[in-house]
């Protein structure tokens, strides 16, 4: 149980922050491509980023929750006995 949470940290997370990076990137260059203003640089972009950021952390704790909540409940039938 602990160790698919570990792995999870060491290697899931990373993984999807590395998938962010390079969203990141493609984003940036296609618009640089466009010739998109710093304007857009300095506002959108900023706010794409978060949007991207806020649903990798989403989709990190999505795929933790079911091993937290059974790690939870396994502690708690220790504590019970």
């Amino acid at each position: 149980m602990k160790t698919s949470i570990i792995i999870k940290v060491i290697l899931v997370l990373p993984l999807i922050l590395f998938v962010d990076y390079v969203l990141m990137v493609v984003i940036g260059c296609t618009t640089c491509l466009f010739g998109f203003s710093n304007d857009f640089y300095s506002g959108a972009y900023c706010v794409y980023g978060k949007i991207i950021l806020a649903l990798s952390a989403l989709f990190f704790g999505y795929i933790m929750y079911s091993d937290i909540v059974k790690l939870y409940k396994q502690k708690k039938s220790i504590a019970e006995e």
